[in-house]
């Protein structure tokens, strides 16, 4: 439903997502609390990754002076002089148990929580002065909180829910909420929250506990959506299925099966872009099955969602970064990674090194490398780096793309109810995504707001990024209007606007492919976010889970090359529903069947 991933901006160590305007942004401040040292104005977390040559070391080092410890071996490139860099070499602990993170949220944020606390020297170095991927969070000089999109935490996010319990703080989630599809002819259908019904197998669960909701799409349309069902049995069955699911777009797929036209626009299309960020002509269709089957059809509950009482950052991250403190590990915001240094013999990491952005320039060692970044981030780093930019599967990170997010936060003059607290526009803006929610209700600084607070993102957002602030909160406000009528006199006294360019994973069709796994040819080099390939769970999709997930699994991953530490424990998905888990072998025996007999017999 609304931004389930809204997991994971490339707001990491090359700091691409980054608010997009100066100008526009200027009066926002990263929250304090954080205490990394910045200017207090929003714009100072804008520096893009600039092309930094490190040579300089290497020209120290050959220079006859003695090799500084943990220094690496030159990564190739052509010297410069001794004055062109800073010699600065940071303190990154014992060796052997060092390990250096790129990028902080949810990704970057897990794999530090578990390695510190197993006895690594972790540093974890972000560009943002105010690490937490879109998690991020910033408040107005009036004191106003801002956040980079709305995040929902869904039934199945054990992973997180858990942190929260280990890390003793006030529960920080609402209770699950009900929510509001629209169409500009009004109200489309609600989704319940499926845990407080009748438990029922899960297919005819759901259709049981919607089959009254649908205001306006004819029960015809909605039996179109069986013959689809046939897909999450068969689109991963084997490596070979996947990819070929994955070549096909989620468009494709729906024709394929018969899905009537007035389910996919009033439906099926407005879900995809709120939660996967794209319109169906534009996603992989092995995603698009994976997601819907994590977030609303594997299990009756599955699609209950609940909302982080306050910002993220505020309510989550900070006491995650405080335990990592505690742990020994560091945190180091407003910090580059330019390029990373590489032992040719070896083939590992010695360590990375980065800029700030008055130009100073850092050496941090390490014995172990987590690149926790969205793709627009590392694909920045890439560019810059040949080291990297000569194996295969880094230079295929390159085909991948990003999409646009914008993120508006609105406060009003009157003190006003919205039928839901979560709510799904589609057909508002051509081939863009939206949501609204209103703060008020839930999170706790605004119930006793004197108006109303409305958040409301955009996805798919490209055609609506050159609009001014004021053209932007106006579309929110008619948006708003149309489907809650009652906010028609109500007046704008302050307003938010955040652009985010590229800044979530683009799956489009035979992306799969240019994805990496989170074990890099390198073999002290790692790679986490929700973006990567190969996860052994069922989160899918954009998901904080799965971001946080990729996390522990690199932690892992690193303790297993370093021979030290217990590894993180991860807890599954629930196991798929007897009749599905049948339905599911026996199309694998009748695939393996065909597939055995001489074409052209074999093929379906």
């Amino acid at each position: 439903m609304t931004t389930p991933a809204s997991t994971q901006l490339n707001h990491a160590a090359c700091n691409i997502a980054s608010p997009l305007t100066r100008r526009r942004l200027k009066v926002f401040v990263p929250f304090q609390p954080c205490q990394f040292k910045s200017p207090r104005r929003l714009t100072s977390i804008q520096p893009h990754l600039r092309c930094q040559a490190q040579a300089a070391t290497v020209a120290k080092m050959a220079s006859g002076k003695p090799r500084t410890a943990g220094r690496p071996r030159s990564s190739g490139r052509p010297r410069k002089k001794t004055s062109d860099i800073d010699d600065n070499l940071a303190d990154t602990g014992e060796p052997g148990k060092r390990v250096v993170i790129v990028g902080g949220g949810w990704a970057g944020f897990g794999a530090a929580k578990h390695l510190a606390s197993q006895g690594y020297s972790v540093t974890l170095l972000d560009g943002s002065p105010n690490p937490g991927g879109l998690s991020t969070g910033w408040r107005t000089e009036q004191g106003r909180a801002v956040e980079a999109g709305v995040k929902g935490f869904w039934y199945q996010y054990h992973n997180i829910f858990a942190l929260v319990r280990e890390l003793g703080i006030p529960w920080p989630f609402t209770d699950w909420t009900t929510s509001g599809f629209w169409s500009p002819r009004g109200l489309t259908t609600e989704a319940p929250v499926f845990s407080r019904q009748q438990q029922y197998p899960t297919l005819l669960g759901q259709f049981v506990h919607t089959f009254p909701l649908f205001r306006s799409i004819p029960l015809a349309d909605r039996l179109t959506m069986l013959p689809l069902l046939y897909s999450i049995l068969d689109y991963d069955r084997s490596p070979a299925s996947y990819e070929q699911y994955d070549k096909m777009s989620a468009w494709d797929l729906f024709q394929r099966y018969g899905v009537s036209r007035r389910l996919f626009e009033d439906f099926l299309r407005p879900l995809l872009l709120v939660g996967l960020f794209a319109p169906a002509e534009e996603l992989s269709a092995a995603v698009m099955i994976g997601t819907l089957y994590f977030y609303a059809l594997a299990h009756q509950n599955d699609f209950d969602v609940c909302w982080c009482k306050g910002s993220v950052s505020e309510r989550i991250f900070l006491p995650l970064v405080d335990f990592i403190r505690k742990q020994g590990g560091k945190i180091v915001g407003g910090q580059l990674v330019t390029d990373v240094a590489i032992d040719a013999t070896a083939g590992t990491a010695n360590g990375v090194y980065t800029s700030t952005k008055e130009g100073k320039k850092t050496y941090y060692a390490a014995d172990a490398v987590i690149f926790a970044v969205g793709v627009t981030g590392m694909k920045k780093l890439i560019s810059t780096c040949p080291a990297l930019g000569a194996r295969p599967e880094f230079r295929g990170i390159m085909n991948l793309k990003g999409l646009d997010v914008i993120s508006t936060r609105i406060w009003l003059d009157q003190s006003l109810p919205t039928r839901f607290p979560a709510n799904v526009l589609a057909g508002f803006e051509p081939g863009v995504g939206g949501t609204y929610f209103n703060l008020t209700e839930l999170q706790d600084e605004y119930k006793s707001e004197a108006g109303t607070v409305i958040a409301a993102d955009f996805y798919h957002s490209n055609t609506l990024m050159p609009l001014s602030d004021h053209e932007i909160v106006s579309k929110v406000k008619a948006n708003l209007v149309q489907c809650e009528p009652s906010f028609r006199t109500a007046k704008v006294v302050d307003s938010a606007v955040l652009r985010f360019p590229n800044a979530v994973t683009h799956f489009s069709p035979g992306s799969y492919t240019s994805r990496p796994l989170q074990r890099t040819s390198f073999g002290n080099v790692f790679m986490a976010g929700d973006w990567v390939k190969g996860l052994n769970h069922g989160a899918n999709g954009l998901s904080q889970e799965r971001a946080y997930i990729t996390g522990l699994t690199a932690a892992n991953l690193v303790m297993g090359g370093l021979s030290h530490g217990v590894p993180a424990v991860i807890i599954p998905v629930e196991e798929d529903e007897k009749h599905v888990l049948a339905a599911k072998e026996a199309n694998q025996a009748v695939q393996g069947f065909l597939e055995a007999l001489p074409l052209p017999f074999g093929r379906l």
